[in-house]
């Protein structure tokens, strides 16, 4: 008589999303990076998510104090977009590494390469990566299109990916640095672990 083992349920995980802009903020007009990081995750993750979102002015200060709060308040994955390029006002990487206990740079090299599929201007894009404590912080691009791009990657007309994304590395960071098991919805974006990290679904 063969045995079944039920796999433990997934944990709810919290993921703080950050859109950093003076003019949105300040209601100049509607910002569209924190249903753009929302939709996506929703999409890409199969564990329950509960979001902690954060509208906030171009103010290193200001970042660094929410960058903070919600690592603090248990997020193991905090998500910023916008505020990465040249303008004087484009303070995110500044503001996010002030946070930082480690720097983790293949992150931005990843979305560089990914967004120079597109627009030459990608090399002034200035996307960091750290980790606070027990917490994965990524800057992100202020684009919607874009913040899907560097998440998913690219993949040809038949669905095969061309380009991973950076959240194929996400989940196993996450393991690494003692945060809950993220299980990725594979046909949006497949995560990658070692054998012996994966839980067979």
């Amino acid at each position: 008589m063969s045995e079944t083992y039920n796999l433990p349920p997934l944990d709810t995980v919290k993921i703080g999303i950050v859109s950093i802009s003076d003019r949105a903020s300040s209601g100049v007009y509607e910002d569209k990076g924190l249903p753009a990081l929302q939709d996506w995750l929703t999409r890409a993750l199969e564990n329950p998510v509960q979001f902690e979102a954060s509208l906030i002015p171009d103010e290193a200060p200001t970042i660094s104090a929410t960058l903070i709060a919600l690592v603090d308040a248990g997020c193991c994955l905090v998500l910023t977009t916008g505020g990465t390029g040249p303008a004087l006002r484009d303070v995110t990487p500044e503001a996010t590494l002030a946070v930082a206990h480690k720097e983790m740079p293949g992150f931005g090299e990843q979305m560089r390469q990914i967004s120079l599929k597109f627009v030459p201007t990608a090399i002034l894009s200035r996307q960091v990566a750290v980790i606070r404590d027990q917490s994965l912080i990524i800057n992100l691009p202020g684009q919607p299109k874009a913040i899907a791009e560097t998440l998913e990657g690219l993949k040809d007309a038949n669905g095969q990916q061309v380009v991973n994304g950076i959240f194929a590395a996400v989940p196993y960071c996450i393991d690494l640095i003692g945060g809950p098991y993220l299980q990725t919805v594979d046909t949006v974006c497949k995560s990658f672990r070692p054998k012996n990290a994966t839980r067979n679904k």
